[in-house]
């Protein structure tokens, strides 16, 4: 099983479910960890009986919420091993310890996502501010038009932490109306793409390549059966 870290404090939930889908579209069997404080998921994703902490199906991949660490998870499907269930965990971590207790320093990539408010920024950073090691990360960033001078700030505020940035950035829109799509995405209780717009959904392709290797031209079929619903 594949371990995909999002870490950051910035609102990722949304954006980790679509990712899912588009897995789960590919063949891919998927569960979503959301691991956060707020667990933001317990309140879009539909469920008909919420606790603590609970494993729900929705758009045909399992996401899990309330948990910090695998051996929970197991515990409550009443499997041994849950790397023989799935075969890619998308984890959204917003602690150093959670991070920790998953052990994402081993995990198959790690993503940094942050927008540019010194909030995100700041505190996103924090969390991996207790690394011993240094850890390999790539940025997925929400920015308005993608300024140069953004990540350079980014570069210079994590100048001291045990990070190397990979060469390539992964960007989204954070004003092109695709927040305004996917709220109405959530009142339906619906995984739609078809209001997004093309920038997103280059975002989102750039990550199903890296975590599948899935070519471009699959991608668009991709995009083209979820649009028909099917």
């Amino acid at each position: 099983m594949e371990k995909i870290g999002f870490v950051g404090v910035y609102d990722k939930t949304d954006f980790i479910i679509y990712i899912a889908k588009i897995l789960t579209v590919l063949g891919k069997r998927v569960m979503v960890i959301d691991s956060t404080l707020n667990q933001k998921a317990k309140y879009i994703v539909p469920v008909i009986n919420p606790t603590k902490s609970y494993v729900t199906q929705y758009e045909d991949f399992d996401v899990a919420v309330g948990f910090q660490n695998f051996t929970d998870i197991e515990d409550y499907l009443g499997i041994e091993e849950i790397e023989s269930s799935y075969d890619i965990a998308l984890i959204d971590i917003d602690s150093s310890t959670v991070f920790d207790n998953f052990e994402m320093r081993e995990a198959t990539i790690n993503y940094f996502v942050t927008s540019f408010d010194l909030f995100s920024l700041k505190k996103g950073l924090e969390i991996l501010g207790g690394l011993k090691e240094t850890i390999k990360m790539k940025k997925v960033l929400f920015s308005r038009n993608g300024d140069p001078e953004e990540n350079d700030y980014l570069d210079f505020l994590s100048s001291n932490y045990k990070i190397v940035w990979d060469d390539e950035i992964i960007y989204f829109p954070l004003e092109q109306g695709d927040m305004s799509a996917i709220i109405e995405n959530q009142r339906v209780s619906k995984i739609k793409f078809k209001n997004l717009s093309d920038t997103y959904l280059d975002g989102f392709s750039a990550l199903a390549k890296e975590i599948t290797g899935v070519s471009m031209y699959d991608l668009k079929k991709v995009y083209k059966i979820m649009e028909k619903g099917l």
